[in-house]
């Protein structure tokens, strides 16, 4: 039987709770900012750490797998079932810088737990939701009685997602065959509040370039010269000025082709959420709200794609006044994707754009950055439907649906592996993702364990290598 009994899964994880969060302090004591060279050895310890850990917990392989930057930690329990489907858990070991003079209130690397809440650096962002699947797993075979998970279990657990995840993509394409799996489980994420638990059905994709250009060789005198030549700085204004329409909307020739729209059903969803619109403004040190229009807020920030303008540049920047033309200017911009857009196309596009707005006597040249593509699973997937099952059942409360606004190296798992991908993170806005004092609350926490408990069988029970 694969269907796990609740009351026999919230007993295992009671009588395990302690040595689970003994453990779960034993990795968060372990530094491993991948962004910091002289932690370097403390992030391949976290690597090691986790791979013993998995071995441990019951995993027949857990590896260790090696990258020019940091290393990641590959595990797989195979079911024994032939017809189960195959399940890919990713999340990260790295973390975010943190110094007790940052403002922490404890040391950032010396877990501390205050009013049923465990501050840590990578205690929510991304330890404690990576390490819940260690007790969720055990309570799930505790309470069937198996002796191997319900589905084929597979995680990858990468080491420089705070670093950009640099060398992830060509880490998935060379272990493909071992990583194939029917559903990616992305556990680096979060939900709407402690008393709203949600599932986010996608996140946005990201291209980012820098635009510079070009005009007098050197900077002239605008007296002399003013009115008679081109001048690089005008031009990045209008550049940027012709960025959107008078509706907000991105005026980028080709900009929206092939954008999956949001659904009836899922504008319903995102109405449903407790958004206090005012509370969001003070969050985002705003005044007011702005956007395409047409579109709410949260609409704006999950399901719409942007254009920013993420910092212009030229000429004379000193007190005073220096009275010339400048010889050069720069425009950094950046793109946030959604589903059905393409970067590549993307790139063409905004070449094609910034062409026809630069005038004569002005050279430009633009530089992309490595994209991120957008990744979106349907509202009526089976695998999300599971995820959704489960997390009901955990928190005995009806699951409601999000997206995410920000950009991951989720989407590169959904292209490399065709696999569609789930978020399941019990993560709240309060945890302090990459701030002082970033904590997880414990209830939640051994939600998700309770959580990721019930989802192997639900998905061994109602699907079989859906499309």
């Amino acid at each position: 039987m694969s269907q796990t009994p609740d009351s026999a899964v919230r007993t295992h994880i009671e009588q395990h709770r302690a040595a689970f969060l003994d453990d779960l302090a034993a990795w968060l004591r372990i530094p491993s900012v991948s962004a910091q060279p002289d932690h370097a050895p403390d992030v391949r310890h976290s690597a090691d750490w986790l791979a013993a850990k998995l071995k441990e917990t019951g995993f027949p392989t857990a590896e260790v797998w090696h990258t020019p930057g940091a290393p990641a930690v590959f595990a797989e329990w195979p079911s024994g079932d032939p017809d189960a489907p195959t399940v890919l858990v990713y999340g990260h070991h790295d973390v975010q810088p943190a110094a007790r003079e940052d403002g922490w209130d404890s040391e950032p690397f010396d877990p501390v737990i205050r009013e049923n809440r465990l501050y840590a650096r990578g205690a929510a962002d991304d330890k404690g939701q990576v390490f819940f699947h260690t007790l969720g797993v055990r309570a799930h075979l505790a309470a069937t009685g198996r002796t191997a998970p319900a589905v084929n279990l597979k995680l990858l657990i990468e080491g420089e997602e705070e670093s950009g995840s640099p060398h992830f993509r060509s880490l998935v394409e060379e272990h493909t065959e071992r990583l194939t799996a029917d559903a990616v489980i992305v556990s680096d994420t979060g939900m709407w509040s402690e008393d709203t638990p949600t599932v986010c059905t996608g996140m946005r994709g990201l291209a980012e370039c820098e635009i510079r250009l070009h005009g007098p060789d050197q900077d002239i005198h605008s007296g002399s010269f003013g009115g008679a030549v081109p001048n690089p700085a005008t031009a990045a204004a209008r550049l940027v000025a012709a960025l959107h329409d008078e509706h907000a909307r991105v005026a980028i020739p080709g900009f929206y082709d092939g954008i999956v729209e949001l659904t009836d059903r899922e504008r319903e969803l995102f109405a449903e959420l407790p958004f206090d619109e005012e509370q969001w403004l003070r969050t985002a040190k705003s005044s007011a709200t702005h956007g395409e229009a047409g579109h709410t807020t949260l609409e704006r920030i999950w399901a719409r794609p942007t254009a920013e303008v993420n910092g212009i540049g030229g000429g004379y920047q000193g007190p005073g006044s220096k009275t010339i033309i400048p010889s050069s200017a720069m425009v950094k911009l950046s793109f946030r994707l959604v589903a059905g857009q393409d970067p590549d196309h993307i790139e063409k596009a905004v070449r094609a754009w910034a062409a026809k707005q630069v005038p004569a006597g002005i050279r430009h040249e633009i530089s992309f950055g490595s994209a991120t593509r957008p990744c979106l699973t349907p509202l009526d997937h089976p695998a999300l439907q599971s995820v959704a099952r489960a997390m009901s059942r955990a928190f005995q409360s009806p699951v409601r649906f999000t997206r995410e606004g920000g950009s991951g190296p989720a989407a590169d798992l959904q292209e490399v592996l065709g696999a569609p991908v789930l978020f399941l993170g019990i993560s709240v806005p309060s945890d302090g993702w990459h701030a002082p004092n970033e904590k997880v609350e414990l209830d939640l926490l051994l939600k998700g364990v309770e959580t990721s408990a019930y989802l192997w069988g639900d998905l061994a029970e109602n699907w079989r290598h859906a499309p």
